[in-house]
């Protein structure tokens, strides 16, 4: 069972998250992170060893704030493919509402990817789960082709993290919005059974 995480400690990577926002990661020191919190250098110390260390737990933070998301999907009392449609969408639009708030940071998700993508991976395997439990109950209802749930997952999944950074960056995310329910059909053209054939 995870350990609960303190107050303190969620306010100090919550005003950290804000300054690397403002200012962008490497323009912030943990003295500026002590000032602003108003806890002071050594409460900061308790937590946190230096600002690498910090900058981890925001990213952390944010990539739950994600499948946090997703569970809600998740949990939704709805047909498998509305379901996974929504779980689609609900990623996109989680992703790009990460990445936009942090302003000045989202330069420092895009550079420092290789960070970012390490602490995404345990989110991942989540999500994969909750995509091939949605794919297993709609091979149960015979809304999806019988299929590999393991490897329909993977896929589905890649495929969603494909569309993250067309769908973020701004020059295109317009058309993006615009299309993504066509999208996000394309992508079940190859899972859903066709009315007849059931």
């Amino acid at each position: 069972m995870a350990k609960k995480m303190s107050s303190t400690k969620k306010m100090l990577i919550e005003v950290a998250r804000q300054l690397f926002a403002q200012n962008g990661k490497k323009d912030v020191t943990m003295n500026d992170i002590a000032t602003a919190s108003k806890k002071g250098r050594r409460t900061l110390y308790t937590y946190f060893n230096n600002k690498e260390e910090i900058y981890k737990a925001v990213i952390d933070k944010e990539l739950d704030t994600i499948i946090e998301r997703l569970n809600i999907v998740a949990a939704q009392k709805s047909e498998p493919d509305k379901k996974l449609k929504n779980h689609i969408l609900t990623h996109l639009d989680a992703v790009k509402d990460v990445v936009n708030r942090n302003g000045s940071l989202r330069a420092d998700f895009f550079h420092d990817i290789y960070e970012v993508e390490r602490k995404r991976r345990k989110i991942d395997v989540k999500e994969i789960a909750l995509i091939r439990s949605i794919i297993l109950e709609g091979i149960e209802k015979n809304i999806f082709k019988r299929m590999d749930a393991d490897l329909s997952a993977i896929i589905i999944f890649y495929a969603i993290k494909g569309m993250e950074v067309p769908y973020i960056r701004q020059n295109i995310s317009s058309d993006f919005e615009k299309n993504k329910n066509s999208i996000v059909e394309f992508v079940f053209m190859g899972i859903k059974r066709n009315r007849t054939s059931r």
